[in-house]
């Protein structure tokens, strides 16, 4: 449950970021690889029901809890993930980025109480995030066709199992009990999803192709570190 839920998510948030940080790559669209686009979009359409009936109402909800006790929940996976962004920061051979992410779990574990509070970002120790899909980009392994995956959502044949090494890398596997690993989880997915709620307004158009795009060009500038080519931007400003 943990990966399906996590995964999803993780998803969701990647495609609408991307597309508030770094645009819509139309420009983008003429070098993807979608053979399985007439599958892909039965998917897709199956997902979008799954979040909107289920994810959004609940998140709706969510939202009119106090802005503290949300930012707490936030913070404290956040510190989590800095073990899996220190595992692939030292697989790729960039040593400072496992280093600052090893302070940020050392500071806000202690200072920050497990996490709930962020003492490491003022110290100017700030994220460096990879995961082993990039750890997978960063060594030359292509990202192979696009694919939509029944509520796991967008995705690559690369990134699909990928997931897989990041979730063995997360400390709940190994801190918490089942039961208290599927609370936690189900916790995570709520809180994320509130997150983006405010972003949906940005996706127009063919839905698809918006999510499609938007997640393939936010994944190759992480995967690139952000040194990647992009037309679209130069044409957009």
């Amino acid at each position: 449950m943990k990966f399906i839920c996590h995964t999803f998510i993780s998803i969701i948030l990647s495609y609408m970021v991307g597309a508030v940080s770094i645009g819509v790559a139309s420009a983008y669209a003429n070098d993807v690889s979608d053979p399985f686009e007439k599958v892909n979009r039965v998917t897709f359409k199956l997902n979008d029901k799954v979040d909107k009936w289920v994810l959004k109402p609940i998140a709706v909800q969510y939202v009119k809890l106090p802005a503290g006790m949300r930012d707490r929940v936030t913070l404290f996976f956040a510190n989590l993930d800095e073990v899996k962004y220190l595992l692939n920061n030292g697989l790729q051979g960039k040593w400072s980025g496992a280093g600052v992410s090893m302070q940020r779990f050392l500071l806000n574990t202690s200072f920050g109480v497990f996490g709930f509070f962020d003492v490491a970002t003022p110290l100017g120790y700030r994220v460096a995030g990879e995961d082993f899909g990039q750890t997978l980009g960063y060594w030359g392994i292509s990202s192979g066709p696009y694919v939509v995956l029944p509520l796991l959502g967008p995705s690559t044949v690369r990134d699909t199992g990928s997931e897989i090494i990041d979730t063995a890398a997360d400390p709940q596997m190994y801190l918490f009990s089942k039961s208290d690993r599927t609370k936690l989880t189900v916790l995570w997915v709520i809180n994320k999803r509130a997150e983006i709620l405010s972003l949906e307004r940005v996706i127009r158009g063919d839905r698809y192709l918006f999510v499609r795009d938007a997640f393939l060009q936010k994944r190759e500038f992480e995967v690139t570190d952000g040194m990647m080519e992009d037309d679209f931007l130069e044409d957009d400003f």
